[in-house]
C-alpha cells in the first residue's frame, strides 16, 4: 500500500486568524467539516465524530490533538473505533500577502485495514471535497472572500 500522505494545498482570501477560527471553532466546523460535540485546539484534547461515505457506511472516528501552534499548525490523530491503525491529520497555514495558504496532510493511511472505505482514493476524494468545496464555500459565504 502507498505510505505517502494525502496532501492538499488551497489558497483562501482570508486572514490566518479567520481560517484558524474556521478550523478550530466547533460551531464553525459543523458548517463545513463534521458536527463535533466538542473541540478544543489544545494538546491532549480527545474528540470523536461519526462520518463515512454514506448513511449506511458510517464510522466512529477517534481523535486526539497532538500539536497546536495558533494560527499556524494543528495536528491530531485519526483512527477508527473497532479497527487497527492510526493516522495523523495536519493543517498548516501560511500567510502570503492578503491570502492564506492551507496545507492539509493526512499521513499513516497505510496503517488501516485494506478495505474500500479506508483506501487512499477514498481519503483523496473526501479531503478534496472537504477543503476545495465545503470549506471554500463556507469561507466565501461567511468571510466574503
Amino acid at each position: 500500500m502507498d505510505n505517502q500522505p494525502v496532501i492538499l494545498e488551497k489558497q483562501f482570501n482570508v486572514s490566518p486568524a479567520n481560517l484558524w477560527r474556521a478550523l478550530t471553532d466547533k460551531h464553525e466546523m459543523k458548517s463545513w467539516y463534521f458536527d463535533l460535540a466538542e473541540f478544543k485546539a489544545e494538546i491532549g484534547f480527545k474528540f470523536r465524530f461519526n462520518g463515512g461515505p454514506s448513511p449506511d457506511g458510517q464510522f466512529v472516528h477517534l481523535c486526539e490533538v497532538t500539536e497546536v501552534i495558533p494560527e499556524k499548525k494543528l495536528t491530531y490523530t485519526w483512527r477508527y473505533e473497532g479497527y487497527p491503525g492510526n493516522s495523523y491529520v495536519t493543517f498548516e497555514l501560511f500567510e502570503q500577502g492578503k491570502l492564506t495558504v492551507l496545507r492539509l496532510a493526512h499521513a499513516g493511511l497505510d496503517t488501516f485495514p485494506a478495505i474500500k472505505d479506508f483506501a487512499r482514493t477514498s481519503f483523496e476524494e473526501g479531503w478534496n471535497y472537504i477543503i476545495n468545496t465545503s470549506l471554500k464555500n463556507y469561507l466565501e459565504l461567511n468571510r466574503l472572500t
